[in-house]
């Protein structure tokens, strides 16, 4: 037996005809797999016996580590976990078994898409490379996430190198740009999203043509990619962009009583606004700041003066004076946003049943919204291989030993 789901499954969504094998772990593939499985496609996650070691990063809840595949005794995964892998059903096996081996290939003989992020050449190596897999479903789309690519789409000499978020934003160019590293892991969510992105591509053109693809997604060309504006720049004066000059002024975060207020009033017609807002007509002619590509260049004198007017107030006080007339807004903590009637209104926070007698948590919602219906959260993250004998059996795998890895 295995343990069952919270609620009722109710998968939704335009991509409910779509199966996607989900072998990644960690976070940028789990977290493309995920935008998948919001918009209802049949993503299932296959984990080895040891389980994704995402499944241990903390907080946890209160019963953490009491959980066992087959029961009801509580969650085996923390919160960081939970947020990239709702919506998935859990299959276990064992890749270096044969037997497993040959139930991943049927499971993909069946499937759309599958997606994994190991390093270059694991999945070769165990019999599951693109090519074999494609020679028994030529319809399939194998997608991968790697730190520097795979050699399919162009060989790296950093290939075979271990790569995690801090070392994709500081080669693609993040760090230098902005001045220090994300404190979110932008490395691992941006090409988990293109991942996404270019998989469905494929599986479009290969109901068209009858014929897959492989999808490479790097990290480092991710990252690179976040930065567009600056590429051209930099080919055109051959300067490296100073972290902190912009050429958009005001474009930035100033100084509340409470906290910090974003600001952006590049255009005229915004900056004039913000100007009548803070009671400083002369700003609106003075030589220094009359125009964009002025206040760019007396970047500090022009914050500087906007900083002396926010920093009195507080950030309600400047939304109830900006908020509509200028692009604006609070730096909001998590508690603020928790509080935010907009996340309410556009149902950005989901509640989500844990196994055992956890409480509900809250899940982020699904920002991609569709007049047509709703998409979002409708399973709970699984256990560790919860669905291994539901799915096989779902998909006509019979094997013998299914008890030893559900």
């Amino acid at each position: 037996m295995t343990a069952g789901v919270d609620r009722p499954i109710d998968r939704r969504g335009p991509l409910d005809d779509v199966t996607v094998i989900d072998c990644t772990m960690a976070y940028a593939g789990p977290f493309g797999t995920a935008l998948l499985a919001d918009l209802g496609a049949n993503v299932i996650k296959v984990e080895p016996p040891s389980g994704d070691r995402f499944r241990t990063v903390p907080p946890h809840p209160p019963d953490y580590g009491h959980a066992a595949a087959g029961t009801e005794a509580g969650a085996d995964y923390g919160m960081a976990f939970a947020g990239v892998n709702r919506n998935k059903r859990g299959v276990c096996l064992d890749l270096k078994r044969p037997s497993d081996v040959d139930a991943l290939l049927q499971m993909c003989d069946r499937a759309d898409a599958i997606v994994e992020n190991m390093r270059a050449g694991v999945m070769d190596e165990l019999g599951l490379g693109y090519e074999v897999l494609a020679a028994r479903n030529p319809r399939i789309v194998y997608a991968a996430v790697r730190g520097f690519g795979d050699e399919r789409t162009g060989t790296s000499p950093y290939r075979s190198w271990p790569c995690l978020d801090t070392a994709g934003q500081a080669m693609g160019g993040l760090v230098e740009a902005t001045g220090d590293l994300y404190e979110v892991a932008i490395a691992d969510i941006y090409p988990g999203t293109l991942m996404a992105l270019g998989l469905l591509a494929a599986v479009m053109r290969a109901r068209q043509t009858g014929t897959g693809d492989f999808v490479d997604v790097a990290m480092y060309d991710s990252a690179l990619t976040l930065l567009r504006s600056h590429v051209p720049a930099y080919a055109l004066t051959g300067r490296e962009r100073q972290p902190g000059k912009r050429s958009l002024v005001p474009f930035s975060l100033f100084p509340a009583t409470d906290g910090r207020f974003a600001i952006a009033a590049p255009a005229e017609h915004h900056w004039h606004l913000l100007c009548d807002a803070m009671g400083r007509p002369d700003l609106v002619t003075d030589e220094r700041t009359r125009s964009n590509p002025r206040r760019a260049a007396n970047q500090d004198f022009t914050e500087a003066e906007i900083a002396r007017w926010t920093s009195t107030r507080t950030k309600r006080e400047l939304l109830d004076l900006l908020g509509g007339k200028v692009p604006c807004g609070p730096a909001n903590s998590m508690g603020e946003i928790f509080d935010d009637p907009h996340v309410a209104a556009r149902g950005m926070l989901e509640d989500c049943e844990l196994p055992g007698d956890n409480p509900p948590i809250a899940l982020a919602g699904n920002p991609i919204k569709l007049a047509s219906g709703a998409t979002g959260l409708y399973q709970r993250p699984p256990l560790l291989g919860e669905h291994t004998a539901e799915v096989l059996a779902e998909l006509g795998i019979e094997r013998a030993d299914i008890d030893d890895i559900s």
